[in-house]
């Protein structure tokens, strides 16, 4: 299936209680440019994203966003410091014996007493949240995917219409080069029949004069190689990603095998022609640059 190098997905999913959002989005690049942004604590992933993105693209400059939401994680632990908390406990008693009043000491009032209480971060299981976050990439990459092949659909059909235009246009100079040669031959035998009459008309020389003229601008060879070009390209269109490289360098043969038609044609018919055949040949140069 082919696939346009142009694509947005994205995932959603929890992990370790974090809900854990991916988003990537790529345009055009002659190689595979893939930037990833995740929050700094969550850096260990780096690499599994940048694998997973790699296992599904080869070209084009891809930016991968991870945001990360801890508020559900329930990632903070509070402890109780025994030791501490059983001095204080052990010393208001002694206060209570010493001074003869009562010990009315409370859970609450005690917890109030300094560093009895301490907040902890809770430790994150770095193989676990990679391993579910790799998940969440592999989803969003599917949903990418499906955008860029539905893309990559509407390129490869609008290149095979270019194609059929393309093939019209080198029927029209196969049906118009061999004219040229006969309207070469009928305005030379003009020629020497303006300046030397019809008795003086060598009707060999014309005929190699003309067969000299046709080899000259003879162009099956190239519109063979064309055609040639053309079914590689379509055969490579049936096919699937990635093929963006050897297109662009087969619409470089394109390219050369019209510039030799149009430097060979002697006819404004051809010529035009030949304009045509360009155009449409450059109008596929650009659309490829958005095939992977």
């Amino acid at each position: 299936m082919i696939k346009s190098m142009t694509g947005y997905g994205s995932a959603k999913g929890t992990v370790e209680g974090l809900e854990i959002s991916v988003e990537l989005k790529s345009v055009n690049n002659r190689y595979l440019d893939a930037s990833v942004r995740l929050p700094r604590s969550f850096l260990f992933a780096e690499e599994m994203v940048k694998s997973r993105v790699q296992s599904h693209i080869s070209r084009g400059k891809v930016d991968v966003f991870v945001g990360i939401d801890a508020s559900a994680a329930g990632d903070v632990v509070v402890q109780v410091n025994e030791p501490l908390l059983m001095g204080y406990v052990e010393a208001v008693a002694r206060i209570a014996q010493l001074s003869g009043l009562p010990n009315d000491l409370t859970a609450q009032a005690v917890s109030r007493f300094p560093d009895v209480l301490t907040v902890e971060k809770k430790d994150l299981d770095a193989q676990a949240i990679t391993d579910g976050m790799s998940e969440i990439v592999e989803a969003a990459l599917v949903d990418f995917d499906t955008m860029r092949q539905r893309e990559g659909e509407k390129l490869r059909d609008d290149v095979l219409s270019r194609l059929e235009t393309i093939d019209r246009l080198v029927s029209l100079v196969e049906e118009r080069a061999p004219q040229t040669v006969l309207e070469y031959r009928k305005r030379l035998e003009q020629k020497m029949a303006d300046v030397l009459g019809t008795a003086g008309i060598d009707e060999s020389r014309i005929l190699t004069e003309a067969a000299i003229f046709a080899d000259r601008i003879a162009v099956d060879e190239e519109t063979v190689r064309l055609r040639s070009h053309m079914s590689q390209l379509q055969t490579m269109l049936a096919g699937g990603s990635p093929i963006g490289r050897k297109i662009d360098f087969l619409i470089q043969e394109f390219n050369r095998e019209a510039n030799t038609i149009g430097s060979k044609c002697q006819n404004s018919e051809i010529a035009h022609v030949v304009v045509d055949l360009k155009s449409e040949i450059e109008k596929i140069r650009e659309q490829i640059q958005n095939i992977e």
